[in-house]
C-alpha cells in the first residue's frame, strides 16, 4: 500500500521544524492511522490485554510501513509506530509528557503551544498538535472516559485520567483563541511522606505532630492557593489514617490516592444536556453521613457544603480532612465564613464563627515559592473565639531569609515555642511528644 509518499524519510526527520513539513508529516502520520483502523478492529482488541493490543496493531502498522517503496531507516519506522500507538491507546502528542514523571503540570493553550511545569517551574515544550480538530479528538477522548461532555453548550469541563490526575477543559465561545487544556499530574505511586522530606517541604517534627494529629482524630484544613500541593499534602495526612477506619472521600473531580483498604469514593456528576441532573458536594456530603463513616475526606470545600462540613465535624464524625484556597491561615477562616453563609441558612456569623472554632483543630497553610519549591509556612491551632473573631496561634512557621543570587529562596523552619491546647488530646489518645518538639528551628 502505497500511502507513503516519496519525501516520507526527510519529512520524518524534520517533523520537528514548524511550517510546511511539520504539517505534511501530520498528514503522512494521519493517512497511516486511516489506513491502520480500515485494516483492524479496535473495538476488539479493547477486550485483549493492553500489550498484547499493542503488540497485534504495532505488527500492522510496520506491514503497512513495509508496503510502501519509501526507503526508511528502523528508527525512523520506530519514531512512527510509536507516534501512531500513541494516537490509537493514548493521548496522541500528549503521551510522551504523561510518561515523564518529572513534569508535574500540563498546560495546552490550543493546538500551537503547550507548556510544562517541572520542579515549580513552567517551561515551553515543543509539543504541538495538527490541528484544532486534533486537539478536540484528544479532549473528547478523555471527557468521554469518565462520562463527561463538552461542547458549545457546556464548554467547560473536569475530568480525570486513569492515573488520577485531574484535568480542565475550556473550549471556544469561553476561550477565545482555541480550546485549552490543563493537566494536573497525579503519580501512580503517590508522593509519601519521605518525598516531602526530602524536598524540605516539612520537617520531622512538623511530620510528627501532624500524624499525632490525625491519629487522635483532629479536624485538620490544609489550606494554599493553586498549584501549592494541597492535595499532595492531604493524601500524605491520610496515609496517618488506621486501616481499620471506614473512610468516605468527596471530590468534584476523583484525585485522592488513599491507600487504605476500606476507602469509598464519591464524585460530583456535572449537569445533563438540560442542564439538571448535577449531584453537588452538598448532597454527597449529606448522604455520606448514612454511611457509617469514621472519616470524611472532603477533596476541596468551595461553597455551602463548608457549613454541612463543620456541622459533621460537630456531631461525631471528628478526623476528618479537606482542602481550601487561601492564602493564610486568617484567609481561611475567612473563606470558611464566607462559604458557611452561602449555604443560605439564616445563622448569625458569631454562629457560625463559633461552628468553625468548635470543629477544626488545625489549619496548615502550603505556599509554592517563586523560586518553584513548595514549603508548609504555618501550622496553626484554632483556640477559640475571642472579640467575635476565631483566634489562631502559630505552632510552626517558615520564616523567609531573603533570596540567594542563584533565585533560590532562603528561609528556616521555627517552632513558636507554644504548646498547643490540643496536646492533652493527643496525651488521651496514648501520643506523647517530645517537650523540645515545640522549640525546634530547621534552615529550608
Amino acid at each position: 500500500m502505497a500511502f507513503l509518499s516519496s519525501s516520507a524519510a526527510e519529512l520524518i526527520r524534520q517533523s520537528g521544524a514548524p511550517g510546511a513539513a511539520f504539517q505534511s508529516y501530520h498528514e503522512l502520520k494521519s493517512s497511516l492511522h486511516r489506513d491502520l483502523l480500515s485494516k483492524i478492529d479496535l473495538e476488539k482488541l479493547t477486550s485483549l490485554q493492553d500489550i498484547r493490543a499493542r503488540s497485534q496493531v504495532q505488527s500492522v502498522i510496520y506491514d503497512l510501513i513495509s508496503a510502501s517503496s519509501v526507503p526508511l531507516s528502523a528508527g525512523e519506522k520506530e519514531r512512527l509506530c510509536r507516534e501512531v500507538l500513541h494516537e490509537v491507546f493514548g493521548l496522541g502528542p500528549l503521551e510522551p509528557l504523561l510518561q515523564d514523571p518529572t513534569i508535574s503540570d500540563i498546560l495546552v493553550n490550543t493546538h500551537r503551544q503547550v507548556y510544562v511545569e517541572r520542579a515549580g517551574l513552567l517551561e515551553l515544550t515543543n509539543v504541538g498538535f495538527k490541528d484544532a480538530a486534533h486537539l478536540r479528538h484528544i479532549i473528547d477522548k478523555i471527557v468521554s472516559n469518565v462520562g463527561r461532555r463538552v461542547d458549545e453548550s457546556s464548554p467547560m469541563c473536569d475530568a480525570r485520567l486513569e492515573d488520577g490526575s485531574r484535568v480542565n477543559v475550556v473550549i471556544p465561545p469561553l476561550s477565545v483563541d482555541g480550546s485549552i487544556l490543563s493537566i494536573r499530574r497525579f503519580g501512580r505511586v503517590p508522593i509519601g511522606v519521605d518525598r516531602l522530606l526530602a524536598s524540605r517541604t516539612v520537617t520531622p517534627p512538623m511530620i510528627e505532630l501532624l500524624q499525632g494529629a490525625v491519629k487522635a482524630r483532629l479536624n485538620i484544613i490544609v489550606s494554599g492557593g493553586t498549584g501549592a500541593g494541597k492535595t499532595t499534602l492531604l493524601n500524605v495526612l491520610s496515609s496517618f489514617i488506621s486501616a481499620g477506619e471506614r473512610i468516605v472521600t468527596i471530590e468534584d473531580s476523583a484525585e485522592l490516592q488513599l491507600q487504605q483498604p476500606h476507602v469509598v469514593r464519591l464524585e460530583c456528576r456535572p449537569p445533563n444536556v438540560e442542564g439538571k441532573g448535577a449531584i453537588r458536594q452538598r448532597e454527597l456530603l449529606t448522604n455520606s453521613l448514612r454511611m457509617r463513616p469514621d472519616r470524611i475526606v472532603l477533596g476541596e470545600v468551595r461553597g455551602g457544603e463548608a457549613l454541612d462540613m463543620l456541622q459533621a465535624m460537630n456531631t461525631g464524625h471528628d478526623g476528618s480532612l479537606t482542602t481550601i484556597h487561601a492564602n493564610s491561615p486568617r484567609d481561611a477562616v475567612s473563606r470558611l465564613e464566607t462559604m458557611a453563609l452561602m449555604a443560605d441558612v439564616n445563622l448569625p456569623e458569631k454562629a457560625i464563627r463559633q461552628q468553625i472554632a468548635s470543629a477544626v483543630s488545625i489549619i496548615v497553610q502550603i505556599a509554592r515559592l517563586s523560586d518553584g519549591t513548595r514549603r508548609v509556612t504555618h501550622i496553626s491551632e484554632v483556640i477559640g473565639v475571642a472579640d467575635d473573631m476565631v483566634s489562631l496561634q502559630d505552632i510552626f512557621v517558615f520564616d523567609r531569609l531573603g533570596v540567594s543570587p542563584t533565585g533560590k529562596i532562603l528561609g528556616r523552619f521555627r517552632a513558636t515555642g507554644v504548646m498547643p491546647q490540643f496536646n492533652e488530646r493527643l496525651k488521651t489518645s496514648g501520643i506523647t511528644l517530645a517537650a523540645d518538639l515545640f522549640e525546634h528551628t530547621q534552615d529550608a
